[in-house]
């Protein structure tokens, strides 16, 4: 990532907060095992991984980057490579994903290249200008550091349902 000093405004900081608030974060993930999943449309995901030490099953509630096509959604890790949630999928790429009114569903993960990801951003960036700007600015204050449309270093991952593409 670049050395530029993250932007300091009051968002990206409020945001930055909210991010490392455990119980706020983990909230939605009670509404999509009630199976409220469809209140936030295709925009979120539930994410279910296995920890790469413990071996048990984990949920986490992410942010779809681009959804290129029905079975396919891009996610990025907003705290880099030290999320427990990424680095878990590296270790053991089968999960589950939910997303919508889609109940939990078998899925591959998949880091995505920096160029790949580059072209996941671009699409992001001219559909969603002003929520760029806003994530943007918090992800730089949870990261420490300045993030790049160009040659990002940001983490994404794509998780392909399985029997994709069959």
């Amino acid at each position: 990532m670049t050395n530029a000093t993250p932007s300091s405004g009051a968002v990206g900081r409020a945001g930055a907060r909210l991010l490392r608030n455990r119980r706020l974060m983990r909230a939605p993930i009670w509404l999509y095992r009630a199976r409220l999943g469809f209140l936030f449309g295709s925009r979120m995901l539930l994410l279910e991984h296995v920890g790469r030490k413990s071996g048990a099953r984990r949920y986490v509630v992410l942010e779809v980057i681009g959804h290129p096509d029905h079975d396919t959604y891009v996610v990025a890790s907003g705290f880099g490579d030290r999320a427990q949630w990424y680095r878990n999928l590296l270790a053991e790429p089968r999960v589950r994903v939910a997303s919508g009114a889609r109940g939990l569903s078998p899925a591959t993960a998949r880091k995505l290249s920096t160029k790949e990801a580059d072209a996941a951003l671009a699409v992001y960036v001219r559909k969603h200008p002003r929520a760029w700007r806003k994530f943007k600015t918090i992800l730089e204050n949870t990261l420490g550091t300045a993030i790049s449309e160009r040659d990002t270093e940001l983490p994404m991952v794509e998780l392909r349902l399985d029997g994709a593409g069959s």
